[in-house]
């Protein structure tokens, strides 16, 4: 039957079919030909898996997304740090990745992020001399902060499949997340310096940069609401998501007065969309993993990879290559799905703490965010460059070398991640 299941899936995602459907047929089909089982309980499953308060959490997260990028919110921490590291070496690309690691302290979404960053700095960068493919590739890359630094909906999926705290998810991703976006600015100032790349002209002055905070004050207020609610128990993930949703709305409506009508139904549009193609990945992708349980597929790799080896270095560097290759061909949160609970006991057994792997697991696939073939965020952004693939992958390799090192230091030094938890 296993042999079945995941030939089945193999062929179903080899001939594109939308992941949610592939996990959905292969169950099905392995179910019906391989068992005796009613097929009724894919259904049953799919429902059950889905009927979660914590879940309801993404599709919030992901509205509030869209009210950042309608309201006028990322103009304004676009303004805000091009007046704090605009004057650098490379300065429009660390206003990007400056930018980023705000969005994504509100957002929790890789692909939004590039989505919402990218539309702006793309064009600025070229116009400051910048190669359009390395503003493709870097607006792509440091898009996968938006999946570390908290909140960010792969923790939420990690934390409802492990049974792990979402909030001390939160906490542990905030350092690790800090440090990508240094990382990237670091090969940021390298490269624009071999390629001359300048930043502006003049440094702005202490009154420019009280300015910008000033204008964008109450978008830098929202993650330090979310966050600090969650963080001192006044309130649970769903509810900072359902709050940060009604907050972002509020001043892109009100204060910045940027989301009218056609905003507001641009801004639910998308976040039908998006939520109800993830919501059928997730339910179906929980009649997967409850078929692979029913096997004892999870303890049968468990002793699998035991029986290989019982070095914690070696098995946490086999965990990470075989992650980095899935997330070359399926999407974060349907490889943690499938994946967390199959290895969550192996490195359990090691010592590892399930927190500290939940943070290894998610830059792995986020990873696979800017790695061909799948590679979402570089399709978003040689769509919003208007720049084809091979030229934006042309610059992507080293940038994902940079963020490959950040993985295997956080994966090694654990005291990064759970340093805050």
């Amino acid at each position: 039957m296993l042999i079945l299941l995941f030939i089945l899936l193999a062929v179903f995602v080899s001939i594109s079919l939308p992941i949610g459907i592939s996990l959905g047929l292969s169950t099905l089909l392995a179910v019906i030909l391989t068992t005796n089982i009613d097929s009724a309980m894919i259904a049953q499953t799919a429902f059950t898996g889905l009927d979660s308060f914590t879940l309801m959490a993404i599709p919030f997260f992901m509205l509030a997304g869209n009210f950042m990028r309608y309201g006028g919110i990322s103009k304004r921490l676009l303004h805000l740090a091009d007046t704090l590291v605009g004057h650098m070496t490379g300065g429009m690309g660390a206003v990007t990745t400056l930018t980023s690691m705000f969005f994504a302290a509100i957002s929790g979404s890789g692909p939004a992020t590039v989505s919402a960053i990218g539309g702006f700095m793309i064009p600025e960068m070229e116009a400051r001399g910048y190669d359009r493919g390395y503003s493709g590739a870097l607006a792509a890359a440091t898009g996968t902060i938006g999946v570390v630094i908290p909140p960010s909906i792969p923790f939420v999926i990690y934390g409802v499949v492990t049974n792990t705290s979402i909030g001390d998810m939160f906490k542990a991703g905030i350092l690790p997340g800090i440090l990508m976006g240094v990382a990237i600015m670091v090969y940021n100032y390298i490269v624009s310096n071999k390629f001359g790349w300048k930043g502006n002209t003049e440094k702005a002055s202490f009154g420019d940069v009280v300015a910008a905070f000033k204008e964008g004050f109450w978008a830098l207020l929202s993650p330090i609401i979310i966050l600090g609610g969650i963080y001192s128990g006044y309130f649970t993930p769903t509810e900072a998501a359902a709050i940060s949703c009604v907050y972002t709305w509020f001043i892109g409506t009100f204060i910045y007065k940027e989301i009218g009508k056609k905003e507001l139904y641009d801004c639910l549009n998308d976040t039908f969309m998006i939520a109800g193609a993830t919501s059928f990945l997730i339910g179906l992708s929980a009649g997967f993993a409850f078929l692979l349980t029913m096997e004892q597929v999870p303890g049968t790799v468990a002793n699998m990879i035991l029986g290989f080896s019982e070095n914690k270095i070696v098995i946490l560097l086999l965990i990470n290559v075989f992650l980095l290759v899935v997330g070359m061909f399926i999407d974060n949160i349907s490889s943690c799905t499938i994946l967390a609970p199959i290895f969550l006991p192996v490195v359990v057994a090691l010592g590892v703490n399930p927190i500290h792997f939940g943070i290894i697991m998610t830059i792995n696939l986020a990873i696979g965010f800017i790695t061909p073939p799948y590679g979402a965020n570089l399709f978003i952004a040689s769509a919003i460059s208007n720049q084809s693939m091979d030229r934006i992958a042309k610059w992507i390799w080293g940038l994902i070398a940079i963020i490959i090192a950040v993985l295997l230091l956080v994966t090694f030094v654990p005291q990064l991640s759970l340093m805050l938890v």
